[in-house]
């Protein structure tokens, strides 16, 4: 399974994408900015992904939410339906209404362990599991 993971901080991603690996969960695709995220949704076809929506630097601007948007439009190799789960610093009562419209299955709050992001990743894993 091939899984994506948009984080500002390399040591998380990085340690989510190792131990990920070492536990047989699939590949997590790092990238650290929505520009390489949207450079890999073009290129490859993904199970899952978890992404930060906080800004970053730029100014004046709280949750940028233009990758979900066009993911759930269906612009990339992926299919739009995908889970999703979104990293935020906080969530307030319009975010999450601007999430659940976006059909967003997670909200993990910062800060947090590693092994919350390898939990979600998990969980999609078993969602795309065939039934039984």
């Amino acid at each position: 399974m091939n899984m994506l993971l948009v984080e500002e901080q390399t040591l998380l991603r990085r340690t989510v994408s190792l131990t990920a690996r070492s536990l047989g969960m699939g590949t997590i695709h790092e990238a650290a900015s929505m520009e390489a995220a949207e450079r890999l949704l073009r290129e490859r076809s993904f199970q899952g992904a978890v992404i930060s929506i906080d800004c970053g630097t730029l100014p004046g601007c709280e949750y940028n939410l233009t990758l979900l948007d066009r993911m759930r439009h269906g612009m990339y190799a992926s299919d739009s339906n995908i889970p999703i789960a979104v990293m935020a610093e906080h969530a307030t009562a319009e975010l999450l209404q601007d999430l659940r419209a976006r059909n967003v299955n997670r909200v993990i709050l910062k800060p947090f362990r590693a092994k919350v992001l390898l939990d979600a990743f998990a969980s999609f894993g078993q969602a795309q599991a065939p039934k039984s």
